[in-house]
């Protein structure tokens, strides 16, 4: 299939200037020989003599973006947004020169034809089908997973070597719950144990301080790979081979300190120098009988659900293979302290004995149950063989990670009424480390694509747009917390450096747009947490709103805690939000006008409600995504009894928990969060860390990087003079001539031209803003208060006061068999004006 349709018809087979007509020189031969293996055609494949293409050839074809739109030329907003939001049934938004990426219902597509030889001499040419694109269009530049075809292989940094291996894992849930083990409690370490009273039976080179990303490449490191790990002196020699240069695989030293006892040490997030909780390796040469002792010697988090009596998880390939039985909680004695060393920041370290149930067995050890891309990319694999699933799962690429990974987008409803259904947002593995997010997910996608009565109903309700994994890379190398960047992803959804977040940046413009057509009803991004059992929520509770809008934030998570009472903990929910968690992706999109937006935590741990206290098993995990969509439905119910039950209810809470009597007339909004809330603490929070790595350059001494300190008050006024300066004419709109006014570019989720300044509200919305009082504050809305300062300033607004819908005025699709919108049809909600985080200009610069 043609870009533009079929060959011109003026250039045929046999015209001047086809390919088809006539001899090709050889000299032409070999230059279209070495251009098209350059962009991927005819790899490794023989180049045979005497052919010519037997379909047409049109002269001059243009290169094509892999939006299908030809180069050269301005891309529009929603191109550089990411995929346009299109209906499962339409064409795919992303192009690719793989004929079998997946496709939405009615976009059957032939098999791809191979060279057709036909008689004469010249240079065989790809026929249109095969194609698909352009000759200018790299092979797979944005290729999905394909029942046709292989699955895309991971991309790594250069920097890190890869095993040949293919790692891969059974599923298995336990017949018995997995108990957790007697808390030990906090203790002192022992004196640390250095490499002169051990041995070093495995090392692999850390990346260089100060270094940053550059480049990837299939298979990481070129070249022959180095052998980390110490050879055995022979059959008898004890020693554990130990080994994780494989996806997800973290491990960096492991030191022999006793005949069965080993000191380990986690590599830290590729480019940081932190964030080390997530591990898992390989060990192999296992002896059955012997009480093995490991102790991870680099922790990063002074509390952790191993002093609760958690369990790290094991794998046995043996055990796999002839008994069926996949990961499983062990280790006695487990323990979790800080270390004595006295280094600064303090590490802390986790130790358990083991035992192996084979001799000379592969196992591995884990943090959580592993869920690799390649995981995910073999799910998408089957979905696309699946003719019944794939017809409303329309699965597109958001985006490009900084390696080159495809940031997947799932695109999920019924072909019936689209126009006028509401969406849902969801996304998961922002944090590389928490991958019980990975498995939650999955079975969101699970019960949402199956043939349960309740997942058509919610796909003829909503358009689901489901990102599962936004940090790809991370994923990929191991990673606990950070891309590739070196920075937490979740603390950059107000950035405007696109090329250092792709996937959070192309995630909130996607949002954005979805705001401008249809209302968003919930946002969740699914987590993991160290340090609580349970499963709980965060919201947003801004203060000041009114006290329906205040309720309205606790309906869900109360929701779910009755529909899944044996996991999900409504008291561990909170709704503060944190100056630290501005850059979030659930303030970000409450910011934006997603009234009910959340992060789902789900506990590494286990459950300690219901008279459980127990782990949590795959099937735990999965069992989330089905009570998440049971309570979906239950909060877009069209008769009001649950949700006005539940407002009852979690008014009856917060005046017990401040002391006041039920029904009295008192209202919510003189109330600040903290007065409703005992603590936030418990929350697995990393403060922004500034700019991506390989944006700060190098790292200078101290010594250099030391300023002059300004000894007079004078100098110290002068130079904040200056800065006052200069912020101003970075956002004060600055006259060209008389009529002209230039104004910085406006960054995703940042409002425009004088409909901030609260004369009229957007098109289609609801909302009217509250006029602004003076010439000046009118001078800042107006161009927005956008800064490009690289964090969080363009989406730190003043929350408007939304209207609040409610399900008691759910009308009914005339498509669809259901509710499908709130009763009135306001539009997306408009953002504040952003006077209260606008930076304070001096008295001579106010207009």
């Amino acid at each position: 299939m043609w870009p533009s349709g079929p060959p011109a018809a003026g250039v045929g087979e046999g015209d001047p200037g086809g390919f088809g007509g006539g001899l090709v020189p050889e000299p032409y031969d070999s230059f279209m020989r070495s251009h098209l293996r350059y962009y991927g055609y005819f790899g490794g494949e023989p180049w045979p003599q005497g052919r010519v293409p037997s379909s047409p050839r049109p002269v001059g074809l243009q290169r094509c973006s892999p939006q299908g739109q030809k180069m050269g030329g301005q891309k529009s907003p929603a191109s550089l947004g990411g995929p346009s939001e299109q209906h499962p049934t339409e064409a795919p938004g992303t192009g690719s020169a793989d004929p079998g990426f997946l496709r939405g219902p009615g976009q059957e597509l032939s098999p791809p034809r191979a060279l057709e030889p036909a008689p004469g001499r010249g240079t065989p040419l790809p026929s249109a089908r095969r194609c698909r694109g352009s000759l200018g269009e790299p092979r797979a530049l944005f290729a999905l997973p394909s029942a046709r075809g292989p699955l895309p292989a991971p991309r790594w940094p250069v920097e890190c070597e890869v095993i040949k291996e293919a790692i891969e894992h059974i599923e298995w849930v336990p017949s018995e719950p997995e108990a957790f083990c007697q808390p030990v409690g906090h203790e002192w370490a022992p004196a640390t144990l250095s490499e002169e009273q051990g041995t070093v039976v495995y090392h692999l080179s850390p990346a260089a301080p100060g270094s940053c990303f550059t480049r990837a490449r299939v298979g990481g490191a070129p070249g022959p790979l180095s052998s980390p790990a110490a050879p055995l002196e022979g059959p008898q020699d004890t020693t554990l081979q130990f080994e994780s240069r494989f996806e997800s695989g973290n491990l960096q030293k492991a030191v022999k300190v006793g005949p069965y006892e080993y000191v380990l040490t986690l590599r830290p997030d590729l480019y940081t120098a932190k964030h080390t909780q997530w591990f898992y390796f390989r060990i192999q040469n296992t002896r059955r009988d012997p009480l093995y002792r490991f102790t991870i010697a680099n922790l990063a988090k002074p509390k952790s659900l191993y002093s609760e009596g958690m369990r790290p998880l094991l794998y046995s390939q043996r055990d796999a293979q002839s008994r069926g039985i996949g990961w499983r909680r062990v280790g006695a004695d487990v323990r979790y302290y800080r270390g004595g060393g006295g280094e600064e920041p303090a590490a802390f370290r986790l130790s358990w004995t083991a035992r192996f149930p084979h001799d000379g067995d592969t196992c591995f050890f884990a943090h959580s149950y592993p869920y690799t891309y390649s995981d995910l990319q073999r799910y998408l694999w089957v979905l696309a063989g699946d003719p019944v699933r794939s017809r409303y799962c329309a699965v597109r690429a958001l985006c490009r990670s900084l390696a080159g990974n495809t940031v997947y987008l799932l695109t999920i409803t019924s072909p019936i009424g689209v126009a006028v259904k509401r969406a849902v947002v969801l996304s998961a593995r922002v944090h590389p480390g928490e991958s019980s997010s990975s498995w939650a997910m999955r079975g969101f996608l699970d019960f949402l694509l199956s043939a349960h009565a309740d997942a058509q109903l919610l796909r003829r309700l909503f358009v689901f747009k489901v990102v599962p994994m936004l940090n790809p890379d991370g994923v990929v190398v191991g990673n606990s917390r950070c891309s590739l960047a070196g920075r937490d992803l979740n603390r950059a959804y107000g950035t405007a450096l696109r090329g250092s977040f792709p996937g959070v940046w192309h995630l909130r413009a996607m949002v954005e747009r979805m705001l401008a057509e249809r209302e968003v009803v919930l946002y969740c991004d699914f987590h993991g947490h160290s340090r609580k059992n349970n499963v709980f929520m965060y919201g947003c509770d801004g203060g000041g709103a009114g006290a329906r809008m205040r309720l309205h934030q606790r309906v869900f998570p109360l929701m779910l805690s009755k529909n899944a009472p044996d996991k999900f903990s409504f008291p561990s929910c909170k709704f503060k939000v944190q100056k630290s968690k501005a850059g979030t992706g659930r303030v970000v999109m409450w910011r934006m006008g997603v009234s009910n937006s959340y992060t789902m935590e789900v506990a590494f741990g286990g459950s300690t409600l219901g008279g459980r206290s127990s782990h949590f098993t795959v099937e735990d995990l999965k069992s989330l995504g089905y009570h998440l969509c049971d309570t979906l439905l239950d909060f877009c119910d069209p008769h009001p009894a649950k949700f006005q039950q539940c407002l009852l209810e979690v008014d009856a809470l917060l005046r017990q928990r401040l002391g006041r009597e039920p029904g009295s007339s008192s209202s919510w909004s003189d109330v600040s969060p903290s007065e409703l809330e005992s603590s936030t603490s418990g929350s697995d929070s990393s403060v922004s860390d500034g700019p991506p790595a390989h944006l700060c350059g190098p790292t200078l001494p101290t010594e250099q990087r030391r300023r002059k300190r300004l000894r007079s008050r004078r100098a110290r006024n002068a130079l904040h003079w200056t800065n006052a300066v200069y912020q101003s004419r970075a956002t004060v709109p600055a006259r060209l001539g008389t009529s002209r006014t230039r104004r910085l570019p406006a960054l995703p989720g940042t409002p425009r031209g004088g409909s901030m300044a609260g004369k009229e509200p957007r098109a289609s919305s609801g909302v009217t803003f509250p006029s602004t009082a003076g010439a000046r504050h009118n001078c800042h809305a107006a161009m927005g208060g956008s800064q490009l300062d690289g964090g969080t300033s363009a989406v730190l607004r003043r929350r408007p006061p939304l209207s609040t819908h409610h399900p008691s005025g759910v009308t009914a699709c005339p498509e669809a068999a259901g509710p499908c919108r709130h009763g009135s049809a306001s539009g997306p909600v408009a953002m504040v004006s952003p006077q209260a985080s606008s930076p304070r200009l001096p008295q001579a610069l106010s207009p």
